[in-house]
Parts: structure tokens; sequence; C-alpha cells
């Protein structure tokens, strides 16, 4: 008895299943989901403005090939670092297109950076010159996104307050360009601080 046909069959079948399940099962239960609330209260949390024209430069600048932009709590890791209280859940990304979730973490993961880094002016120095607020970093300056300029009259109030050592020569400034703003905006912006019952946390997955 042939039993080609039969084994054929079978593997077709458990095939057909587990990509049912693994893939369309989760696209179909994400492409449903709606933000709850309104206003401040919304979850997920709207980017918006300035904030907006930041995830564009983001893209630009392919900061999503270093960063991720979703908290794991399986391992415990990423919360014990202080990257999030809770996992990063499909309702996190129902507003974006596309998704910045990434899959290399070169540098630390950013879903929340803008509630852990709250302060503009770090954020601009370190675009700036990460070996300024982080020494040892590897991340590349984007000293481009900013102009160094000759005083006239007096110094802009936008200019970087530049520490010892990295200061410019004098009656020269460092100036913030309109996407360098737009882009810690976007850093500010990015926040999963709010709460989404189902999320996993270590405490939820914890062995009892």
């Amino acid at each position: 008895m042939n039993r080609g046909p039969f084994i054929f069959i079978g593997v077709l079948i458990i095939v057909s299943l587990s990509w049912a399940v693994t893939l369309v099962k989760p696209i179909q239960e994400g492409g449903n989901l709606s933000p709850i609330g309104k206003g401040a209260d919304r979850v997920p949390t709207l980017v918006e403005g300035l904030a907006l024209r930041g995830r564009e430069v983001y893209q630009e600048q392919g900061c999503v090939n270093c960063h991720t932009q979703q908290t794991i709590a399986v391992t415990g890791t990423d919360i014990e670092r202080g990257w999030g209280d809770r996992q990063s859940m499909p309702l996190d990304y129902i507003d974006q297109s596309p998704v910045f979730t990434g899959y290399n973490r070169v540098g630390p993961d950013l879903a929340n950076v803008g509630t852990r880094r709250t302060e503009a002016g770090w954020h601009y120095l370190h675009f700036y010159n990460p070996e300024i607020t982080s020494p040892g970093s590897n991340m590349p300056p984007f000293a481009f996104l900013f102009e160094k300029r000759k005083i006239v009259g007096e110094a802009s109030n936008r200019a970087l307050d530049l520490p010892e050592g990295f200061r410019v020569e004098e009656g020269y400034e460092i100036v913030p360009s309109a996407d360098a703003d737009a882009l810690v905006a976007y850093m500010l912006a990015l926040s999963q601080a709010y709460e989404i019952e189902e999320a996993p946390t270590p405490e939820k997955l914890a062995y009892k």
C-alpha cells in the first residue's frame, strides 16, 4: 500500500494549522484592537504634532536598526534595567505604521525612553555627542542635526549648554536644527507607561 499521499496530506494539515495559529490568528486579533478611553486617558497614548515629524526623522536616520521599542517581561531583564514596568502588547502599536518594534539591541530599548529620560536637554546633548551623557557609548554622534554658527549679537537661547571639554571655540554656538527638535520631541513622547490589564509582568509570570 502506498502511504505517500496520506503522509503528504498529514504534513500539509500540520503545516496549515501551525501557520494559522502562529500567523493568521495574531494578525486577526491585532487588527481588531481599538484604543481604550479618550483624551488624556486614551490607551495607547497618541504621538502627535512635532513628535510625529520626529518619528519620520527616527526612521530616516535608521535608529530602528540599533534600538527596539518593545519591553519583554518573560526574562525580567528589561524590567530590571528600568526599560518598562510591563511587557509591550499589540495594543501599544495600533496607531503605528510602520511599527518600530525593532530587532537589534545595539542600544537600549526605547519603548519608555520618554518616561525614564524626561529632560529635553539630556536628549539634545546625547544626539549631538553621546560621549557627553553616556561616556563609552557606541552610538555615533548626530552632530549634523545641529548648526555650528557664529554668535552675532546675543547668543541664542536655544544653543546647547555644552560641558567643559566639548565646548566650541569662543564666539560660536551649537543650535539644534528643526529635525533635532522633532527627534527630541519624539523621544519624549515614547512611553508605554499606562496600564493594560492583560499585559504580563514579572509578578504575573512568577511561578507560585
